[in-house]
This record gives C-alpha cells, sequence and structure tokens, in this order.
C-alpha cells in the first residue's frame, strides 16, 4: 500500500474517543478506541470493543418505559412487564432500531462510522496539550488492526500534521496489516497476556505464537513497551512473569506496564445481554503488585503501574 492509497474521507468504526488520556503513551493523549477486536479475553473491560458491527447497549436506569423501543422491534425482542423493559438477547439481531427510537437514551448503539478528517478535528482541538506534555493521538481497541486502512490513513493525518502517534495492539493480525501501518506510528504499545500458548487460548481463544512473532519484528523497526493485564489466577504467577522479562529484554522494550485487573468493566455485560466471565474474581492486592513490579526490575527493566 502507498502512500497515494491514503484517504482523509475512509471511515473506520469508532466506539469512543478518550480526551485527556495519561495512560495510553506519554504525555496527555487523545485515545482513538476502534471498535473489533481478534482476541476474546475473559477479563475485557471494554467488551463493547469486540464485535466488529454496531451493536446495542441497554441503560437500564434512564429507561422511561415508553415502549417505543418495543414497537420499533421487528422481531419481537422486547417486551414490557410491569412497566420493566425486558430483552431477549438470544432473539436479538442488533438491528438498531429499537437504540434510534428510544427518547431516554436507554437502549444505544454502540460504534459510529467516522472519517478521518472527522476524527483529526477532535484530535487537533487538544493540540496545545500534546505540545506541552509531549503527547499525541493513540489508537486503540479492540484490536485496531482489524481496521488496517482506516488506521493507517489516520496514523498518516497525524504525522502531516506534526503530532505524536502510538499504537496499542495485541498483534494478533497479519504481519501485512502492522507493517502497512508502521511506517505512521511513534511507539507501539504491545500486549502480552500470557507467555505459554496453552494458557494464552485459554484467557483470549487463541494462541499466542503469532502475537510473539509479530512483536519481535515491531521491536526490530519501532520503539515498543510491553503491556501486561494483571490476572489474578491467570499470568500473575512468578514462572510467567519472568519468562515476559525475559522476552521484553530479548527484543529490547523501553518499558513494562502493568495494568492490574479491576471490576470496572463488568457491568457493562449486563447492559450488552453477556454473562461476564470473571463473576468472583478479586484484583490484585498492593503486595501482589508490587511483588511482581520487583520481579520485572530486577531484569534492570523500568517498570510502571497503569490503570
Amino acid at each position: 500500500m502507498s502512500s497515494k492509497d491514503s484517504d482523509s474521507n475512509s471511515k473506520g468504526l469508532v466506539f469512543n474517543i478518550q480526551k485527556y488520556s495519561l495512560d495510553d503513551g506519554p504525555g496527555i493523549r487523545t485515545t482513538v478506541f476502534m471498535k473489533g477486536c481478534s482476541l476474546a479475553c475473559k477479563w475485557c473491560s471494554n467488551p463493547e470493543s469486540i464485535n466488529q458491527n454496531q451493536e446495542t447497549m441497554t441503560r437500564n436506569l434512564r429507561c422511561i418505559a415508553c415502549g417505543k423501543c418495543a414497537a420499533a422491534c421487528p422481531i419481537g425482542a422486547i417486551a414490557f412487564t410491569d412497566g420493566h423493559r425486558e430483552i431477549n438477547w438470544e432473539k436479538c439481531n442488533n438491528c438498531l432500531e429499537c437504540a434510534k427510537v428510544c427518547p431516554a437514551k436507554a437502549i444505544e448503539y454502540i460504534g459510529h462510522y467516522m472519517t478521518v478528517e472527522e476524527v483529526m478535528k477532535k484530535v487537533e482541538a487538544d493540540r496545545t496539550f500534546y505540545e506541552n506534555s509531549n503527547g499525541g493521538m493513540t489508537i486503540s481497541g479492540g484490536e485496531p488492526l482489524v481496521q488496517p486502512k482506516f488506521v493507517r490513513d489516520l496514523f498518516k493525518s497525524c504525522r502531516e500534521k506534526g503530532i505524536h502517534t502510538t499504537l496499542d495492539t495485541s498483534s494478533n493480525v497479519p504481519w501485512q496489516h502492522i507493517e502497512n501501518v508502521l511506517e505512521y506510528v511513534d511507539l507501539v504499545l504491545q500486549d502480552i497476556k500470557h507467555m505459554d500458548t496453552g494458557m494464552h487460548k485459554k484467557g483470549t481463544g487463541v494462541g499466542n505464537e503469532l502475537i510473539l512473532e509479530n512483536a519481535k519484528n515491531i521491536a526490530m523497526r519501532k520503539r515498543i513497551w510491553i503491556r501486561i493485564p494483571l490476572i489474578p489466577g491467570f499470568n500473575d504467577s512468578e514462572v510467567n512473569i519472568k519468562k515476559t522479562a525475559e522476552f521484553g529484554l530479548d527484543i529490547g522494550v523501553e518499558k513494562i506496564s502493568l495494568l492490574p485487573y479491576h471490576e470496572l468493566g463488568a457491568s457493562k455485560y449486563q447492559a450488552l445481554g453477556r454473562v461476564y466471565p470473571m463473576q468472583g474474581t478479586k484484583p490484585p492486592g498492593k503486595k501482589v503488585i508490587e511483588k511482581i513490579r520487583k520481579t520485572l526490575g530486577s531484569y534492570g527493566l523500568e517498570v510502571e503501574i497503569g490503570r
């Protein structure tokens, strides 16, 4: 793909744009969250990012029981009992008709198609913050590289405007998707979930061979930081932490960020009609986090605790 192929009018499916982000790369940043993911991590705190299509999400506290959603549903998946809305999620086909008519925004659709130009208007609005903090724009997800052309065009537009670019990726995509984007990327945040492929598959649905190979290739071309989502009982063993540190040293990472598990996304699963897979799992304690930080630091690696 040549630079001539970029298009400021190309569209991508975006589910959130977060301003004043402090955990997605250096400085103050605007993080663009792309919808769609090639993994299915059990602990995902943004489950609305996984599906590669637009989908409905409920906000029960906003519901005024007007019945418009039920009337609009073409397949009868919504009903009201004693003034309470009930959705048959197994029947729902995400046609979005209910979200279009809900006056209280108690049913919304997640994911909006935006052009590069539309996203850049939001990104450029905070240019002063980037310049004063050495920040910029980060593209995250989901997995941003399931929409490689749009992501490339967006990064290219940032590069042309002198805005620092960071890619947050799991790298579970064909190498060509990564290679076509890297030309316009200043820093890569590489997620490493687990060093054992069997455990990786249990937690995310896929093995880690492609991920580790792509991470090595990225590190040969770009600055790279590793991010570890710290999940109790999954990847917090000393053996796995040490193997991750050794991998980081081997590929020459600049930093490792620990992202301790939290339960803040649990309510989103119900709002999407799904069951939360990590029910009952508690966040790691401060002593556990500090012990892991020291283990990683003993390899001479810079370690930070993120959110």
